[in-house]
């Protein structure tokens, strides 16, 4: 049996068929699919509205008009992606994808409609879009799908939902007492710090990772507080194969404001006729893309922070003032009331905007039913790396994702239902106290993650060269080593969960971005500044056996 001997205090142990990780829009549809089954328990480290599903304003991307086409998204998705894009995963999701969004709306989910289209729908344009194919709920969609999963979750018998609780590591089994140390195995649950911070063993038949993003790695992110990479660092120390983590998308727009935190200003304001504009008011998409403010968010990202590096300016501005008044506040109507708390009204003023952190494309590599390398683990939306974005996401596409795998990890439990029931719980040894200590000075932890966030935003962001990344990975693998030492020296908390879980992801996006010798999609190298076809490949890598936690072999 794999275990990992550290600290916490000895806690119960529960025992389900389904442990959720995670309670965004995939692990909340995983779980109403799967309540069918089993038993589900959902746990998660945040209140109700903390997630990157509540925060996304754009909205859900599929074929739904007469005048678009599967072929039409599909294309628009391999474009965007670079040379990178599973194609078999890409034709699957735009595929299926109505089909979803139909599934969506008799849960309850409030789509704006619209008479006059084909779908019935409001279809809103995004970059890297050809058609318009958006599905929204105005300018706060993720909210409102939230909202409806929530409420249909929470009517369900069979699903158990434990907010508050943090998920420490993953518990893997092995043939037999000799292998202990052998990375891969079967996953049968995993460790769980709860609210009193005492560590649970959860026992479960298949456990699934839905823990989002990575956006907290960086100073600058759209990201909420918990997008710490749980999911990610926890399957990278279980063994698991991932894949393409260089690949870090940052939204083009997100709020400048000394008082707003991580308030994104959607990619549909330019779908909708916004221009980017420099301090001078003068239009610039125009000189680095055919697409103007159309063009994708890597080509958008990139633009802002040339025209922000050689103006010496601290952000560009979007403008929407030339559009109808009534229509900008109906159309963003959540955009319109943020921007105006801060005192700046959309319909008649400038908006100042930065880029920042905002989609992990890699992750834990999964195949096309969202089964990992291991055994009895799943990992669906931004965890997951499937083959779907390739080196550059698709906007809106995010959400078709998650509810698109949710459906097809359901479909394959179900059909092997039979096998996957009659599995017995193992025993599990309790959580390990060890010799560890209460940590007295939360400055370790607040130092330390002060410290890797700033290195990743100034050495591993838009635009990077690989002095800057060999800097990078000696300060951040220094600290890394730092923090797996407090790990084990004091009790397992809340903080010291995510502090580790940010050091290790920081660490994996580095060593990703100094394997490709390119630049391709989000991933730009200033000394090899063009694509190259022989590298038209994942960046595939695990955790090195024997090694130290953080050393990974590229496969």
């Amino acid at each position: 049996m794999f275990h990992v001997k550290h600290m916490g205090a000895i806690m119960l142990n529960t025992t389900c068929d389904f442990l959720i990780i995670g309670s965004g829009i995939a692990g909340l549809s995983f779980a109403l699919r799967v309540a069918q089954l089993g038993s589900v328990i959902v746990i998660t480290k945040k209140n109700e509205i903390d997630s990157a599903t509540n925060l996304a304003q754009g909205g859900i991307a599929a074929v739904m008009s007469a005048s678009d086409s599967k072929q039409n998204h599909t294309q628009d998705t391999l474009v965007s992606g670079a040379g990178l894009c599973n194609e078999e995963v890409v034709r699957m999701v735009v595929d299926k994808g109505p089909e979803r969004v139909r599934d969506l709306i008799a849960l309850g989910v409030g789509f704006v409609k619209n008479s006059k289209d084909s779908s019935g729908l409001d279809l809103g344009r995004e970059g890297g879009h050809s058609k318009r194919r958006v599905a929204h709920a105005h300018d706060f969609t993720g909210k409102e799908i939230e909202r409806t999963l929530l409420e249909k979750v929470k009517g369900t018998a069979s699903i158990q939902v434990l907010e508050n609780h943090r998920a420490v590591d993953l518990i893997l089994m092995t043939e037999n007492k000799e292998n202990e140390k052998k990375l891969g195995g079967c996953c049968a649950g995993a460790y769980v710090l709860n609210e009193k911070g005492e560590v649970e063993v959860y026992r479960a038949k298949v456990t699934t990772l839905c823990t989002g993003g990575t956006g907290k790695v960086y100073l600058y992110t759209t990201n909420p507080d918990i997008a710490t990479g749980d999911g990610l660092a926890m399957a990278f120390r279980a063994g698991a194969i991932m894949a393409n983590m260089e690949f870090v998308q940052f939204h083009p727009t997100c709020l400048y404001h000394p008082k707003a935190k991580n308030f994104l200003i959607s990619e549909a304001v330019r779908g909708e006729g916004g221009i980017l504009v420099d301090q001078d008011g003068h239009p610039f998409m125009e000189k680095y893309d055919s697409r103007k403010d159309l063009a994708t968010r890597d080509a958008v990202a990139r633009a802002i922070d040339r025209e922000m590096k050689e103006r010496g300016a601290d952000c560009v501005f979007l403008d929407i003032t030339h559009k109808d008044k009534e229509f900008v506040k109906e159309r963003f109507p959540t955009i319109y009331k943020r921007c105006l708390e801060y005192g700046i009204d959309i319909t008649c003023e400038l908006i100042p905007v930065v880029p920042a952190a905002h989609y992990m494309c890699g992750g834990v590599e999964t195949d096309i039913w969202g089964r990992t390398s291991i055994d009895g683990l799943l990992a669906l939306g931004e965890t997951a790396c499937t083959g779907l974005h390739g080196a550059n996401r698709l906007a809106s596409n995010s959400l078709l994702e998650a509810v698109v795998f949710a459906e097809r990890a359901y479909e394959y439990c179900a059909d092997h239902w039979d096998s996957i029931s009659c599995k017995a719980f193992p025993e599990v040894e309790s959580w390990k106290v060890g010799d560890a200590q209460a940590l007295s000075e939360e400055i370790l932890i607040h130092h330390n993650w002060d410290l890797i966030r700033r290195i990743m935003w100034n050495y591993v962001g838009i635009v990077r060269n690989i002095k800057r990344l060999q800097l990078a990975k000696k300060h951040v693998k220094a600290l890394f080593q730092e923090i797996e030492q407090h790990y084990k020296d004091y009790f397992v908390s809340q903080d010291m969960i995510e502090l580790r879980n940010i050091a290790l992801v920081s660490l994996l996006i580095i060593e990703s971005a100094l394997h490709r010798k390119e630049s391709r999609g989000l991933h730009y190298l200033v000394d090899y500044p063009e694509s190259q076809e022989k590298l038209a490949k994942n960046t595939r890598f695990r955790k090195k056996s024997g090694e130290w936690p953080g050393e990974v072999e590229f496969v």
